[in-house]
């Protein structure tokens, strides 16, 4: 693919790539964020170096993608309530959405891309995984993707996995109650990205309860297949942040994991949700 405005690296044979030559700033031409775009979907995960920007800044360049949408569980910032500070202290233990997940599975209308701008990170430590939800289901059997094709996954917001790398958070910022409040949503199985066409995997092991129609103990053997499959090394990228790092992933195509080897230091992220799409 030619980009006349920006430099694309790929980081990863699967998924994943650097954007350089361009200074991130609300006000880029217009071609230019067609570019980045461009890059976005097809790449599925887009990072940025050295991103200066203050919340104004980060939420203008943001909607220059996509409508920005609320994040359902957490209070955001006092003067800028759509960005959602994601931050792991040096005291506590769980990080925040440190498990394998697309975004909000568990809403009937999902945010269709993440941007997240690292405002501090410890020296070494705290990278995110990526995993390609495409690679995933191409690598299928073709008996396989027809089972799947046919099904359709409930997806909650309670499961005890994700629950826990949100607690810390939701003690002191919550918009629910976790322990009365739940969102549930059914999706299908296998969903066709709106814009690239191509299917994807689309079930995770953070929110994704069961098939619809069965128990939990009739989902749970190829359910966790699944979620061991899709994360198979060769479908994955690793991206390692420094201070001003900027990730944007499309949700649609990929899920991701940070990971949580940094105790005893701190973390602090900026989080932004982009667009709401039904998953088909």
């Amino acid at each position: 693919m030619e980009y006349r405005r920006i430099e694309v690296r790929p980081i990863a044979g699967a998924l994943g790539a650097e954007v350089n030559g361009v200074r991130i700033t609300p006000g880029l031409p217009a071609d230019t964020i067609d570019e980045i775009r461009r890059a976005w979907l097809a790449h599925a995960a887009v990072f940025f170096r050295d991103v200066e920007l203050a919340p104004d800044g980060y939420l203008a360049f943001a909607r220059r993608f996509a409508q920005i949408s609320e994040y359902p569980l957490l209070q955001g910032l006092p003067e800028h309530p759509q960005i959602i500070e994601v931050k792991k202290l040096a005291h506590e233990r769980n990080n925040f959405g440190g498990i394998w997940h697309s975004d909000t599975s568990y809403l009937e209308t999902p945010p269709l891309g993440t941007m997240l701008l690292a405002k501090e990170v410890p020296e070494y430590g705290g990278d995110t995984l990526f995993a390609s939800m495409y690679l995933a289901y191409e690598a299928l059997s073709p008996g396989m993707q027809k089972l799947l094709g046919g099904l359709r996954a409930v997806n909650v917001s309670s499961k005890a996995g994700a629950n826990l790398t949100r607690a810390d958070r939701m003690s002191n910022g919550a918009k629910i109650d976790p322990a009365r409040d739940e969102f549930v949503a059914v999706h299908p199985v296998v969903r066709t990205h709106s814009e690239t066409g191509r299917k994807a995997l689309y079930v995770n092991c953070a929110h994704t309860l069961r098939f619809e129609g069965m128990t939990e103990a009739e989902s749970t053997p190829l359910l966790e297949w699944l979620y061991a499959h899709q994360t198979r090394p060769e479908f994955t990228c690793r991206f390692n942040w420094r201070a001003g790092s900027l990730a944007f992933w499309d949700n649609r195509a990929c899920q991701h994991n940070p990971i949580n080897d940094y105790h005893g230091r701190q973390r602090v992220m900026q989080r932004i949700s982009l667009g709401a799409e039904r998953p088909d």
